[in-house]
């Protein structure tokens, strides 16, 4: 699937790993319920002859738990993803009713059924909804701290999934190895409503950093005011066809089309976003609704790979992940961020993004089923 559509899908399927169970079972379902959408990630089966969204064949995938445990030695079969707009939390309890996943209860069926009348939840909406999921499902949420989970989500991405962490240059993705022993520390960058930044030292320890208000909440509400768009998808598809240049002001606008070599800037550098909305006779409705929203990915999307660069600088760390539904894999986004930190680190530093960038938080809260073998995952 190409790198600008990857994220439009309301669900998809991930290979990772699985409990062994019988066919169509689910095993346990966890949600990050953020400020602008809810994600879930739930387990079940992936039977030998099991066709996949293209109708193909797919195989087990197993792994093991290093910590000498007979009762789970090997865990197989399929994570699923799905998102949901936080205003349309509806939705989202009717898809977890529809496919009984709040039913999911323990790895053993033996579990009572008390465990099987709880979820575990993240994020702020965590608390502001927990009544209704009582009320529509049945089920109590197990809350779990949101800046553990999206650290324990990225630590068990980075650590168990391959290929997971790519770059992000001149229009290619370029997938990096991990070493497991080099991992730390680290700049985690969770983009979402607002951006969380976190330096991450281990299992566990970490550090909120900074952060900044202006995130993917920013670009939709500005950019739902400014376009008239429905969602936060046709927003980003309409950037795909804009123009920022008709909006922003550049330095060749203010050097009469030449570069300021001094301080080496170039001509088409941005030297203030919507910066010719000042100096033309137009009002709102003369732009382009795609101008619009290119020029306010490209302002949102510089600022936090600029802000993120002097973060790892301030710290001393050369490694950079971003997360966070904001990137959806759009290659704009993601080719606006990669060119910030270039630009701020003189290339010293590369940005680099996750395949699951979006459900951190969720796998954080989902691999938080500890007393059922989930903790010291490996591959095999």
């Amino acid at each position: 699937m190409e790198v600008g559509m990857r994220r439009q899908l309301e669900e998809r399927e991930s290979k990772i790993m699985l409990p062994n169970q019988s066919a169509d079972e689910v095993s346990h379902l966890a949600v990050d319920i953020g400020g602008s959408l809810i994600k879930v990630v739930y387990s079940s089966s992936n039977n030998n002859n099991e066709a996949d969204d293209k109708g193909k064949k797919s195989s087990n995938d197993c792994v093991g738990i290093p910590n000498g445990s007979s009762d789970y030695p090997v865990l197989c079969g399929r994570l699923h993803f799905a998102k949901f707009e936080t205003s349309k939390i509806n939705d989202c309890l009717e898809f977890i009713s529809s496919k009984q996943l709040h039913r999911c209860g323990g790895w053993h069926q033996e579990a009572s059924p008390h465990d099987k009348n709880i979820i575990k939840a993240t994020g702020g909406g965590a608390y502001k909804f927990a009544d209704l999921f009582k009320e529509k499902l049945g089920v109590s949420l197990d809350k779990v701290d949101e800046m553990d989970c999206l650290v324990a989500g990225s630590n068990f991405l980075l650590k168990t999934v391959h290929p997971e962490a790519f770059t992000y240059i001149d229009g290619r993705e370029e997938y990096v190895q991990i070493d497991h022993n080099d991992l730390y520390p680290y700049l985690l960058v969770n983009i979402g409503s607002g951006v969380s930044m976190i330096k991450v030292d281990g299992d566990g320890k970490f550090d909120r950093v900074s952060g900044t208000s202006v995130g993917g909440g920013t670009f939709w509400g500005l950019g739902k005011l400014l376009t008239k768009c429905k969602s936060f998808d046709e927003l980003l598809e309409l950037s795909h066809k804009g123009n920022n240049r008709v909006i922003d002001m550049l330095v060749g606008d203010i050097y009469g089309g030449g570069d300021y070599p001094k301080i080496g800037l170039s001509s088409t550098a941005i030297a203030s976003s919507f910066g010719k909305a000042i100096s033309e006779n137009k009002e709102l409705e003369d732009y382009g609704r795609e101008d619009i929203s290119r020029s306010l990915l490209r302002m949102i999307s510089n600022n936090i790979g600029q802000i993120s660069y002097l973060n790892a600088l301030r710290f001393g760390l050369k490694r950079i992940f971003f997360g966070g539904f904001f990137i959806r894999g759009h290659a704009y986004t993601m080719d606006t961020i990669s060119v910030a930190v270039h630009f701020w680190s003189k290339g010293e530093a590369k940005a680099m993004f996750l395949r699951h960038e979006g459900f951190l938080g969720a796998l954080g809260a989902f691999t938080s089923y500890k007393s059922h073998g989930l903790d010291n995952i490996t591959t095999h």
